[in-house]
């Protein structure tokens, strides 16, 4: 068995480039070619945002892209689990966090995906796939009443909890999960542009921009110092 890689969280967001995190993961990869298995369950397999994808990825690098489809009823799971098993990493695609962990947990994929990571996998996610690769995250049962905020599991390959170019919005979001965590949780936030490498055994580093931090002291949720490139 091969030890657990890297997980790269990618931010995304309007008018971001993400072409340095992406040569930063193809180098992580460490192989000519790689194949990447694409994993749109947050968006439910959108074709326009797959091409849109490939081509960004492809642009850092040479590698090929396969659509790992699973969303559709009729899904052959056994050839997208193929797929996502003979790649050299995963990626999770953008969308709704919600509706995406939905679908994993509708098809059993949850379980397969944690084993691909500890077997020594790379996985990558954008926007709301690096939320998903995370530990859990925020929804309301009724979005009108802030009192009605709760968590909900996440992949939980990268332990820890954030969210992605909300920057402009102060992470709102981010600030009402950690209010749900225990006393000393920290939450990241990623801008547009910026990556959250995670590695085994919790180092964690900057890509492309500073990282926001916040830290929950009693009932308060603090903003700390930046986590920085090197």
């Amino acid at each position: 068995m091969n030890n657990p890689r890297p997980v790269y969280l990618l931010a995304g967001g309007r008018g971001s480039s993400n072409q340095v995190v992406f040569k930063t993961i193809l180098n992580e990869i460490s192989k000519t070619d790689p194949l990447i298995a694409y994993v749109g369950a947050a968006n439910n397999d959108d074709k326009w945002f797959y091409g849109f994808m490939g081509k960004e990825i492809i642009k850092a690098g040479k590698c090929t892209l396969k659509h790992a489809l699973i969303s559709s009823r009729r899904a052959d799971l056994n050839k997208a689990q193929e797929i996502m098993q003979t790649a050299d990493a995963v990626f999770m695609s953008g969308g709704d966090v919600e509706a995406g962990m939905r679908i994993l947990e509708s098809k059993n994929l949850i379980n397969f995906l944690q084993d691909l990571y500890q077997k020594g996998k790379v996985f990558f996610g954008l926007s709301a796939g690096s939320i998903m690769l995370c530990r859990e995250w925020v929804r309301w049962s009724n979005p009108n009443n802030d009192s009605t905020a709760g968590l909900f599991p996440c992949l939980n390959i990268a332990s820890v909890i954030c969210d992605t170019h909300a920057e402009e919005d102060e992470w709102e979001e981010l600030r009402t999960a950690l209010k749900l965590q225990i006393n000393g949780s920290i939450g990241y936030g990623i801008p547009s542009g910026a990556c959250l490498k995670v590695c085994p055994g919790g180092h964690l580093e900057a890509i492309g921009g500073d990282i926001a931090r916040y830290i929950k002291r009693g009932n308060k949720i603090v903003r700390i110092d930046d986590l920085v490139p090197k």
